[in-house]
């Protein structure tokens, strides 16, 4: 599930961004540049909004981004969070016997084993 808000994104005298988001106090990032800044900004908000979740916590109503105010020098970006469902699930899966017997034997799990793989794979 995404979620959509505006994060303000203040450079700093170094160089670094500080990055807010209005309708979420509290939820505070920061980046090295640019790129850096807007990847922890997606970052941060896939995480307080996950956090948000769990804890049974109404989401607030996103300010649209024309009503944002900045400060000198900063600027407001629209940022996407996502909460993923980590529930695990079962699934059959077929593998010769040779590999089943190696992972066995060098205690290997199966699922973790996949998950890493898929994950390479996905992300």
């Amino acid at each position: 599930m995404d979620y959509v808000y505006a994060a303000i994104f203040e450079p700093n005298e170094d160089g670094t961004f500080t990055i807010t988001f209005p309708d979420l106090p509290g939820c505070i990032s920061e980046g090295n540049d640019l790129p850096d800044a807007l990847r922890m900004a997606e970052n941060g908000l896939s995480l307080y909004v996950e956090c948000m979740k769990n804890d049974g916590i109404d989401f607030p109503a996103p300010t649209a981004l024309d009503k944002i105010k900045t400060p000198k020098g900063a600027f407001a970006n629209l940022v996407r969070g996502t909460i993923r469902d980590n529930a695990a699930i079962r699934k059959t899966v077929s593998i010769p016997r040779w590999m089943d017997e190696q992972a066995s034997a060098a205690g290997l799990s199966l699922s973790r084993v996949l998950q890493e793989a898929l994950k390479a794979r996905l992300l």
